[in-house]
């Protein structure tokens, strides 16, 4: 749609791309916000063991490491009118899909971190990473897909090797 409304190829993929890099700070945002809320009353409770507490007690549960599709379909309504309303009519389309891929990426990338036996370096590095925030230092850690607003926002964990050293 952002082509036809007159931007050339190279400026929608730039626009997408930076749609999946909004996604990066929407997911470290909800994550450590939302997910990580400290709650007192039972239906606070109750709604964060749904949300993601769950996860936290049975993380290597296969049928509670993906929001559930309905549910996010959903969501994209509001985020839609957000990006619409911050955006030009043009740009919201190629911005929303870019989130959108975001999105499927960290779903998919969080199941794999949770269930996959990665061969390579960066895949292996993200999967301890990330079993570093479940079995270790749950405050610290909200990056899935990557370490990037942990380190912008100071709450990256610290390695073994540096607590050892203290």
């Amino acid at each position: 749609m952002s082509v036809r409304m007159g931007h050339t190829l190279p400026q929608t993929a730039l626009m997408v791309a930076f749609g999946i890099f909004l996604w990066t700070f929407v997911e470290y945002v909800l994550h450590r916000f939302l997910f990580h809320i400290e709650t007192k009353s039972y239906w606070g409770n109750t709604i964060h063991y749904l949300l993601h507490g769950c996860h936290h007690k049975h993380p290597m549960d296969g049928l509670r490491l993906v929001f559930p599709p309905a549910a996010a379909a959903i969501l994209c309504i509001p985020f839609w009118n957000l990006i619409k309303f911050c955006a030009t009519p043009s740009t919201t389309p190629a911005l929303f899909g870019g989130g959108l891929l975001g999105y499927v990426m960290y779903d998919v990338t969080h199941y794999y971190l949770h269930h996959g036996q990665p061969t390579n370096q960066v895949p292996k590095s993200l999967k301890k990473y990330h079993l570093n925030h479940h079995f270790r230092i749950q405050n610290k850690g909200f990056g899935i897909t990557s370490a990037f607003w942990d380190r912008v926002f100071g709450t990256l964990p610290q390695t073994k090797a540096a607590d050892r050293a203290r």
